[in-house]
């Protein structure tokens, strides 16, 4: 555990060279890089953290932003200058990180990345609420997003599943189309996210605004894209190699929204690729 703006954060680290930092996806935990930290220890001081609010961090209240949680984790770790490898909004805050304090980040890895500034359209939110709000009583949803004390775990189980179906498959993708063993971990880490969100504190995160200053990013930039992720994130990987100077993109066909623990040794193949010449 380490002291970060008035929270402790869990991290684990492996390994000694240039500093890799990975930034968990919002509908997981730290546990998603488990394959990525054993490959890419063997070259790089490999750093992976659960966010506030996250698997064993402390619970987030109040008003706090996540990027400065990361960069304030690079300051208490003494790391100088380090590659962020982010996924899903984990990308959002490495984007955020690098745009405050770019002397710090020495690349970007944008894994089926969310975006500060962007809009979600009416239509992924209508999907939303028909494939995965829709999986429990609409009045206890409520309840649940005000705050309790107690979750009813029949709930907690039908809306983790229809989340992972939704988002880790991906929509047109049914239960089988993944590994049960990718399905398990998702699961578990799905139960945590909902179970400490509907239970915690109240909390609201500052975010920049991001998408409007992509055109300041200097850092070198990898986007990588599930091919079978839902199609408005997809979009986002579009809007992120479009408006990084250089930035370089990997599609991955049948991958949902968690490729690091779906294809594991094809995302591990890719940033090591990526982070090589920053090494030198």
């Amino acid at each position: 555990m380490v002291r970060v703006n008035g929270v402790w954060l869990a991290y684990d680290e492996a390994g000694s060279g240039p500093a890799v930092v990975l930034v968990h996806a919002g509908i997981a935990d730290r546990r998603m890089w488990d394959a990525q930290v054993e490959a890419l220890s063997e070259s790089h001081r490999v750093i992976r953290y659960d966010w506030r609010g996250y698997g064993e961090s402390e619970a987030a209240e109040g008003e706090f932003a996540h990027h400065e949680d990361l960069l304030g984790l690079l300051g208490a770790l003494e790391v100088e200058r380090a590659a962020l490898v982010g996924c899903s909004m984990g990308g959002s805050w490495a984007v955020e990180a690098a745009l405050t304090d770019p002397a710090r980040v020495s690349g970007l890895v944008l894994i089926c990345s969310g975006l500060s500034g962007h809009t979600w359209p009416e239509a992924m939110l209508a999907q939303a609420r028909e494939r995965v709000h829709a999986s429990i009583p609409a009045d206890r949803l409520r309840a649940y997003r005000a705050g309790v004390t107690t979750v009813d775990p029949a709930d907690l189980e039908a809306f983790a599943t229809a989340h992972t179906l939704w988002q880790v498959a991906g929509p047109d993708r049914v239960r089988d189309d993944l590994d049960p063993a990718v399905w398990e971990r998702a699961m578990a880490m799905m139960r945590q996210v909902f179970l400490r969100s509907w239970t915690g504190p109240r909390a609201t995160e500052r975010p920049l605004d991001a998408k409007s200053r992509l055109g300041e990013i200097q850092a070198p930039t990898l986007v990588i894209n599930g091919l079978s992720d839902v199609p408005w994130i997809q979009e986002v990987s579009n809007i992120l190699t479009q408006g990084i100077q250089n930035a370089s993109r990997i599609d991955l066909p049948d991958t949902g929204h968690l490729p690091p623990l779906e294809h594991p040794e094809e995302v591990t193949k890719a940033l090591q690729t990526f982070l090589q010449p920053l090494s030198t």
